[in-house]
């Protein structure tokens, strides 16, 4: 493997990393940040994000040797605990980064501490929380340290091995929260065992419920003192462990959302468990146990001699091995051990005076290659990064399946496969093979895979699918077999080809596909396909060749079918089947009836049963009656039918209707009387006729022909008319003449007869008036009765009129006595009484008013008006008010009246020096009466305090709109700075 292509690279960081203090003992790392000890009992930290490096002695000036046991560093490079062992024992110190000193741990005095499972989830720079320590003698302890305090807030024994008393070796812990509070999975190792502890709680209660219950453990054969346990880390969740035993490298997946329990209550939180022994490392070579382990995503880095063996922990092959340059001082012991900074996602080696990086570069890259090496497909597949690497999968799948003769799993395989392989070549190798089947389902994958941009390819495919699909079907049919498996397979392949037809209507070729099912024979697909693609005529005429006329009245009625199909169609389904077509035509509203008098033409020129309903008229009848048509060839057809049929009644009922109801001012029917008129007389409905006649204002020839069906229906028609006398005179001599003229009795018989007659039509004939239509022989005397009686009327008449003639000379008189009493009506007026609109006294004399003497002859005297109610106007006041409070057109007409008599009258006006000027006249009195007149009717017809005027004003604001301005100007002044004789408002 060329260096272009490795995945691990080592780099030398330090080369005299113990920086004069011993030589390195420990090392760990943690976000950036790396910690050693030294043989002296030197922690040196080295802070890459910062750029810093300092010492830290914790020998604190004791004799003899102070070595660094173990360095331990938090996964965000704040907190560090460290274990120093010397001739005076063992001592653990906690350094936070923001610390100059240490601070021991009092109560872990004379512990070595081998282990220490941080908590990552909650673990922050303030505070460690809570924390696992594992000590040589096979203890764990829960610690915490928060910053501020610069002290442990405690340390508690959580554990201790009875049973087998080792050292922890190696401790990881992870929790997850869950609805019921937190659960905490811990492992921990020791050179022969895996111990696993799980709970909810605290740490304090998970381990103090094991001593009810056993510790669940796996032991492997084989002591290994370098013993470790590693937890990947992939954001901030563990995701797989690897722990170095004496038997091998024992691995597996993490999965702590999982329930698997076991006997003893545990939860089993281990997937995918794996053991790779050491010897697969070494071929035909005695296996030598390496002394450290570090693992990466995919990768075990071994450290064994002076040497990393990187092993790939799916596959378990080894992929590169490190070398280190190890220098001469340190060459005796070599490498020392190796550490990971899962942050950071880098590696580190030690020797006594260097430190190395191991950094890694895509080491997920060749993944892909390893699990289809393994025939892991779908692993194989999450790991590729391009389209040219999941072809290699999919092929490689296909290739497999091919070969196994499972052709149609091969398909669909083939058709993911872009690149590699051309499309000729993948369907060469089913044509060659004859697998037709296999070939239509990969063309059917293969379309599933394509762009939607392709869509020539997407066409052709589509097509030749399509063709595929038409050859399996008559294979199927020219088959002998006829079991019921086949039957089945049959309908199974029709059904998926119909899926198939749906989904592809909008790519398939509406010509080319149409043809194919049609040289195939396949007449129902070619009718389904032709729905599908809105051909809905070619649906609707096979449905009717095949008498299907509800099927073809269900495809009329979707939709997006055109209402020209429904006329085009309308004579063929109407003959088929005259109800459901009906049935479909009355639920629609936008068809229009005119278009569709063909089709019920040729129905109704059919022979039907006598008690068969029409169809037609039962749609007429709904586009009449219920949509309001207005068509009169609708209207005519429907009079047609009616007119056919040998009852009356209906063509009746429907001459007698009234359309007008629809349309305000519209016609009161649509048909055409004329034609209706000719229809009937053809068909001899003579009551429909008489109507016509009478519609039509022809009474005259509506009696006449009622009289030859019925007289009662003449006088019923003559009846009808009511504004003409004399024609209706006319009418009913005509039924009296055809009355006399039909009476077969005697001659006294008839005579009473037609005396009844006369009483029917209400004194409009008299007997003088059918006296002619008897014969000339006929005998007074046996008129003698009626002829009394018209002479009786006529004197009641003529006594009433002499009573009206009396009645209209007593009210002329009445009305005399009125007009002279009228003429001596007066009125009394105070000599103080006042003006209803000025206050003033209605006595004044004119010139105070410059009146014209033209209002009255008063002399001097001002004109006014007294009312019948007591209040009494000047007339120029009145008029001011009656002008102001009316109309505006009623008071420009007031206006012009009073100019008008002011220039008939003359007008007096004063001169300079204090004399009066009369104006003459320029109208006769008469004229100025008649203007007098009118003016006085249009302001004294009523009092304007008492009458209608003062109740219209009831309603009107008290200020109007275009006073609001000049009232908010006012100035109201207080009481007591008004004059009491004077009280006005400024404005």
């Amino acid at each position: 493997m060329d260096l272009g292509s490795k995945v691990f690279t080592v780099d030398l960081l330090e080369q005299h990393a113990a920086k004069g203090h011993g030589v390195v003992t420990c090392m760990a790392a943690g976000n950036d940040v790396t910690m050693w000890g030294t043989s002296k009992g030197w922690i040196i930290r080295h802070d890459f994000g910062l750029g810093d490096s300092y010492g830290i002695d914790l020998s604190g000036g004791r004799t003899g040797d102070q070595s660094i046991h173990r360095v331990f560093v938090d996964p965000g490079g704040s907190h560090c605990i460290a274990t120093i062992v010397g001739d005076g024992g063992a001592d653990t110190f906690y350094i936070h980064a923001k610390w100059s000193k240490p601070r021991v741990l009092s109560k872990l005095k004379g512990l070595v501490v081998n282990a220490v499972a941080w908590n990552r989830q909650h673990i922050a720079e303030a505070s460690t929380k809570e924390i696992i320590i594992g000590t040589d003698n096979g203890q764990l302890h829960e610690m915490a340290v928060d910053e501020k305090d610069k002290r442990e807030k405690y340390i508690k024994l959580l554990y201790e091995l009875t049973e087998l008393p080792e050292a922890f070796m190696g401790l990881q812990m992870e929790i997850a929260s869950i609805s019921t509070g937190i659960r905490y999975y811990v492992m921990a190792v020791t050179p022969r065992r895996l111990y696993s502890f799980t709970g909810i709680g605290s740490l304090e209660s998970v381990f103090l419920s094991y001593q009810d219950r056993a510790v669940r453990f796996m032991e492997l054969p084989g002591e290994n003192l370098n013993s470790e346990l590693h937890f990947f880390i992939k954001q901030k969740r563990a995701v797989h462990f690897a722990w170095l035993s004496g038997a091998g490298i024992y691995h597996g997946n993490l999965n702590f959302g999982a329930s698997h329990s076991s006997q003893d209550g545990d939860e089993n939180f281990v997937e995918n468990k794996a053991l790779l022994d050491y010897s697969k490392l070494f071929d035909g070579v005695e296996a030598i146990k390496p002394s450290s382990l570090a693992i990466s995503e995919f990768h075990f880095l071994l450290l064994v001699g002076n040497k990393v063996k990187v092993v790939n922990r799916i596959s378990e092959q080894i992929i590169e091995e490190l070398h280190f340059d190890v220098t001469s001082e340190s060459s005796s012991k070599g490498i020392l051990g190796l550490c990971s900074d899962a942050s950071a996602g880098l590696f580190y080696a030690y020797d006594q005076n260097s430190i190395f990086q191991v950094s890694v570069i895509d080491e997920g890259r060749d993944m892909w290659k390893v699990y289809l090496d393994m025939k892991e497909y779908a692993a194989a597949l999450a790991n590729c990064r391009d389209a040219l690497q999941r072809d290699q999968v999919y092929l490689a799948q296909a290739e497999v399946a091919f070969t196994t003769k499972d052709f149609l799993r091969a398909a669909s395989f083939f058709a993911k496969v872009n690149y590699v392989l051309s499309f000729e070549e993948i369907t060469l190798k089913f044509i060659s093979a004859n697998k037709q089947d296999a070939l239509r389902t990969f063309l059917l994958w293969k379309l599933d895979s394509l762009s939607k941009d392709d869509k020539c390819q997407i066409t052709m495919i589509s097509t030749w699918t399509t063709e595929l699909y038409l050859d399996k079907i008559n294979r199927l049919l020219l088959e002998d077999d006829t079991s019921g498996d086949h039957n089945s397979e049959y309908r199974s392949l029709i059904k998926e080809f119909r899926a198939f037809l749906s989904d592809s209507k909008d790519v398939l070729d509406e010509a080319t596909t149409l043809k194919l099912l049609e040289s195939y024979g396949r007449v129902d697909e070619l009718v389904f396909f032709a729905s599908l693609k809105g051909q809905f005529e070619i649906v609707i005429h096979h449905y009717i060749q095949q008498g299907e006329a509800k099927k073809a009245l269900e495809v009329l009625e979707k939709p997006g079918v055109s209402t020209l199909l429904q006329y085009k169609f309308a004579p063929d389904l109407i003959m088929l089947d005259a109800y459901e077509t009906v049935e479909s035509w009355m639920i629609r509203k936008d068809l229009n009836p005119r278009k569709l008098i063909p089709a019920m033409m040729r129905y109704s020129s059919e022979p039907h049963a006598k008690n068969e309903t029409h169809q037609v008229i039962r749609y007429l009848e709904h586009c009449v009656h219920s949509l309001n048509n207005e068509d009169p060839g609708v209207h005519n057809l429907l009079l047609s039918l009616y007119a056919k049929q040998e009852d009356d009644s209906a063509l009746l009922r429907f001459l007698q209707s009234k359309f007008s109801k629809v349309r305000e001012n519209g016609p009161e029917f649509f048909y055409d009387p004329k034609y209706a008129l000719r229809l009937c007389l053809k068909e001899k409905k003579m009551r429909a006729c008489v109507h016509i006649y009478s519609m039509m204002c022809m009474h005259e020839e509506a009696v006449a022909l009622a009289l030859q069906v019925d007289p009662e229906l003449a006088m019923a028609e003559a009846d009808k008319v009511e504004d003409d006398e004399e024609l209706r005179k006319k009418l009913w001599l005509m039924i009296a003449k055809h009355v006399v003229e039909q009476e077969k009795g005697t001659k006294r018989e008839n005579i009473r007869k037609a005396i009844a007659f006369l009483k029917e039509t209400d004194g409009l004939l008299k007997i003088e008036d059918i006296l002619p239509f008897f014969p000339d022989f006929a005998l007074i005397d046996d008129f003698r009765e009626a002829i009394c009686s018209s002479l009786e009327d006529y004197n009641k008449q003529i006594e009433l009129l002499k009573e009206e003639m009396n009645d209209a000379t007593r009210g002329a008189d009445n009305i005399r006595n009125d007009i002279g009493a009228l003429a001596q009506r007066y009125a009394i007026i105070e000599r103080d009484e006042e003006c209803g609109v000025c206050r003033r006294r209605i006595l004044n004399s004119a010139a105070d008013f410059g009146i014209s003497r033209g209002y009255a002859s008063l002399g001097p005297m001002a004109p006014f008006y007294v009312f019948p109610c007591g209040h009494a106007f000047h007339a120029q006041c009145l008029i001011a008010h009656i002008t102001r409070c009316t109309d505006p057109e009623q008071a420009e007409h007031i206006l012009d009246l009073q100019k008008q008599l002011t220039l008939m009258t003359g007008e007096t006006r004063r001169d300079s020096d204090g004399s009066l000027t009369v104006q003459e006249p320029i109208a006769s009195m008469n004229q100025v009466d008649k203007i007098r007149f009118q003016l006085d009717d249009v302001i004294a017809s009523e009092c304007p305090f008492c009458g209608e005027l003062m109740i219209r004003e009831i309603a009107l604001p008290f200020v109007l709109p275009e006073e609001e301005q000049e009232v908010d100007s006012w100035e109201i002044k207080p009481l007591h700075s008004i004059n009491q004789k004077s009280i006005s408002l400024s404005v």
